[in-house]
């Protein structure tokens, strides 16, 4: 069972403005990020390659909450675009592993620096005191992201 909420009498606003403000932080970087023509699911592809290594197709259907069959239309572009390949599975010789290819590492690294460098050149709009509540949200943010509903039973 979760915890109760706190005895702070905004929670419920505070949630529901914190749901808005990362929902169009979220829309603007994809908005001025996506000018490689990848669409949001094989974005996710590369970040999740990229930070776990080969997966199958139904691994990577379980992390990014989708269908197996989904999954397996996504990568079987990604895959013709050159993007990612195929290797063997290294217990199962009926299955077998996608991995990024050195243009699917390039696609997320381009992806990744137009992110870095819209977010950057917002920040640098803030004043001091503004950046700096800025890091010190950003670590509440961290925190609340990496917690769990097993964390408050």
């Amino acid at each position: 069972m979760p915890k109760p909420p706190s005895d702070f009498p905004g929670v419920d606003i505070a949630a529901a403005d914190l749901l808005t403000a990362c929902g169009q932080l979220v829309r603007r970087l994809r908005a001025e990020t996506n000018n490689q023509e990848l669409s949001w699911s094989q974005m996710a592809v590369l970040a999740r390659l990229e930070s776990a290594g080969p997966m199958s197709i139904a691994d990577m259907a379980r992390a990014e909450s989708v269908k197996p069959q989904s999954m397996g239309v996504t990568l079987s572009v990604m895959e013709d675009e050159g993007l990612l390949e195929r290797r063997p599975h290294p217990t199962d010789g009926r299955q077998f592993l996608f991995a990024l290819t050195v243009a699917g590492v390039e696609a997320r690294r381009r992806v990744r620096a137009a992110k870095q460098t819209w977010l950057a050149g917002a920040v640098a709009t803030l004043t001091a005191d503004e950046q700096r509540d800025l890091l010190t949200a950003a670590a509440v943010i961290r925190r609340l992201a990496d917690s769990s509903t097993r964390d408050t039973q």
